[in-house]
């Protein structure tokens, strides 16, 4: 039998520790979701524990399906969507950081490469930053993003493709170029 939902059951029960073993099979998940949302460990981490909240508080109407993690990204991307309409004065470092551009293979390089890939999915349209974040960090199968985005695996396949696109342009522009996945 899944474990989900053995754990939701008992949660209905009131089993405290089928709470906590609930929350530690997803916790690091939905906060490294989060964190490629936010701008700012603290703000993921408040996110991370509000969607738990938010799933508890709706325990008692939850009827299992088998896709309790879809649920919970669900959650999550509300609140992060939710984050980004009160956050409006979110400071971008851009300028300051290509006149400090270590030019060697140093550890300020990497963290700048990053810097620049995390600016270039926060310039992406809400609907193309979603499936970059599932699909590159968060590592879920294209099947799995239509679930979480409820559209279908042609959508989904659209999207990354139109993604791709516009951050090899941003990221041509400036002067990056990926070699990952």
């Amino acid at each position: 039998m899944d474990t989900d939902f053995l754990l939701i059951r008992k949660m209905k029960q009131g089993d405290d520790e089928a709470f906590d073993r609930f929350v530690h099979k997803y916790y690091e998940e939905i906060l490294s979701y989060c964190n490629r949302h936010c701008y700012g460990t603290e703000y993921a981490e408040d996110l991370t524990q509000e969607t738990f909240l938010h799933f508890f508080a709706k325990l008692s109407d939850y009827h299992y399906k088998g896709k309790t993690k879809n649920y919970l990204y669900t959650i999550a991307g509300n609140l992060c969507k939710d984050y980004y309409k009160k956050k409006k004065d979110i400071p971008t470092e851009g300028e300051d950081l290509e006149r400090n551009a270590p030019s060697d293979d140093s550890p300020e390089n990497s963290v700048l490469n990053k810097v620049i890939v995390e600016e270039a999915v926060r310039a992406l349209p809400e609907e193309f930053r979603e499936v970059i974040i599932l699909y590159y960090f968060q590592e879920l199968k294209l099947s799995e993003i239509a679930g979480v985005l409820q559209i279908s695996l042609s959508l989904v396949k659209y999207r990354l493709k139109q993604a791709k696109k516009q951050l090899e342009q941003y990221l041509g522009k400036e002067g990056f170029y990926e070699t990952g996945r």
